[in-house]
């Protein structure tokens, strides 16, 4: 079995891809959404977010005062320079859900993307990891024996990303590029890089972890999103009880092809 292995977004060109998310997301009924004639800023919430209203209450307030923020640095900037505002500031937030674990492990994938007037529109992610039963926001670390910075779990994470990458870099002709910008990823939790529970052939497990780098992270804009896949079976040595009892099972075909 391979140690890792990651998928991506194709990005033909990187303003043609957040382009289309935008024009997807017009055709969708906003859960959130400030207009005005310089500055629009919406929030999207998927389906089964709204299902939990804990956490779409959670995800909502956030989204809310993220796009007030926003608006606000709109505002300051039309004000001290009209000319930036020939087109109108474009933002878009959208929560999506990326695995349920055991019913009760939530990872949600939130995909910003902002329009200011620049050669193309720019576009990040983070994500969040929410335990139902608690009503909370959590981290992977109950699942790890430790995840101390420079520690074992954490060097076998960054080790299996940083081939991954440089995997990925090569079929991609970029072999080479922004080296310098993988060698930055510490072995430390908050700054790796954005973690998801992946799904699993196996009914409420969790193959193990994925990671989301956005265009820019590692790489030039052009080549688009980077997703790394580490298999739970890397990390058994270092899995918790609760860690070995959430994980297993192989990754879904369907979900190794699915657009990030």
């Amino acid at each position: 079995m391979a140690l890792l292995t990651l998928t991506r977004t194709i990005g033909l060109a990187g303003a043609i891809a957040c382009t289309a998310t935008l024009a997807f997301a017009a055709d969708l009924q906003p859960d959130f959404s400030i207009k005005a004639k310089w500055v629009e800023a919406t929030v999207f919430l998927d389906a089964m977010i709204k299902a939990d209203p804990a956490l779409a209450a959670n995800c909502l307030a956030e989204g809310k005062a993220w796009a007030t923020r926003n608006r606000a640095d709109a505002d300051k900037e039309r004000k001290q320079d009209p000319g930036l505002f020939r087109n109108a500031w474009s933002y878009e937030r959208k929560y999506e859900t990326r695995s349920v674990i055991d019913g009760r492990y939530v990872s949600v994938v939130r995909a910003d993307y902002e329009y200011t007037g620049g050669a193309h529109p720019n576009s990040s992610s983070d994500t969040i990891l929410w335990d139902k039963s608690a009503g909370k926001r959590i981290s992977i670390r109950p699942f790890f024996i430790e995840t101390a910075d420079n520690g074992p779990t954490m060097k076998a994470m960054r080790q299996g990303v940083i081939a991954a990458l440089e995997a990925e870099k090569k079929k991609r002709g970029a072999e080479g590029t922004d080296a310098n910008a993988i060698e930055a990823i510490e072995p430390k939790l908050l700054k790796i890089g954005p973690i998801s529970l992946a799904p699993s052939t196996e009914e409420g497990k969790s193959s193990g972890l994925t990671f989301h780098y956005a265009p820019y992270a590692v790489g030039s804009y052009a080549e688009g999103e980077y997703v790394a896949f580490v298999p739970w079976e890397t990390l058994k040595p270092y899995l918790t009880p609760e860690g070995t009892r959430i994980f297993g099972g192989a990754r879904p075909k369907g979900d190794e092809d699915r657009p990030q």
